[in-house]
């Protein structure tokens, strides 16, 4: 028999660990979880904080959560737990302020026999050297941005004509008006 989400182990110290970077729990999340070394980089505690959702250790989720870290724990006996499955880091990069960091991650689960997805870019800050999660940026994947250079008024139309675009092909495009064609400006 299987435990259930909320009885699952924590890994083996030479088990590989949940967050995915290849090393085992021990080399990986477990010092941090355990409160032997600090997360270095924001990288590393999104790393940890989903090892923590994997164990169920709910402590750690709390004490790096910068809304509740000054708050002291409390156990929740009710507190279940997601089948949380996999993590994959997208990218990982430094905010505008030194102390500020940005991770866009996917972080994956079963639910009914099925695997589900939670992408998610979140910020964290450094203070006092300590990394904390602080918010989430964005929920869902990053918007599409379109790639196709977009001709200016004053371009070559892109039809070839050599003219210039606002007097070829824009001008083409725009409606005409129902009172006919606009009078001339009057001469001074």
């Amino acid at each position: 028999m299987t435990p259930s989400p909320a009885e699952a182990p924590p890994p083996g110290k030479d088990r590989p660990c949940p967050c995915g970077t290849g090393k085992t729990f021990a080399q990986c999340c477990e010092p941090i979880l355990a409160r032997l070394q600090p997360a270095g980089s924001a990288e590393q505690l999104m790393r940890s904080r989903f090892t923590a959702h994997v164990v169920r250790d709910f402590e750690h989720l709390h004490r790096t959560c910068l809304e509740t870290s000054r708050e002291p724990y409390v156990p929740d006996p009710d507190a279940g737990g997601t089948d949380w499955t996999r993590l994959v880091i997208h990218a990982h990069e430094p905010g505008r302020k030194p102390d500020t960091a940005f991770v866009d991650f996917t972080a994956y689960f079963r639910e009914n026999d099925t695997e589900q997805a939670h992408h998610e870019k979140a910020e964290f800050q450094r203070i006092d050297g300590t990394w904390f999660y602080t918010r989430a940026v964005r929920q869902g994947p990053a918007p599409i941005r379109s790639t196709d250079a977009r001709v200016g008024r004053n371009d070559p139309c892109p039809c070839g004509s050599g003219r210039k675009y606002k007097q070829c092909c824009l001008k083409k495009a725009q409606p005409s008006s129902p009172h006919g064609p606009a009078a001339p400006p009057p001469k001074a």
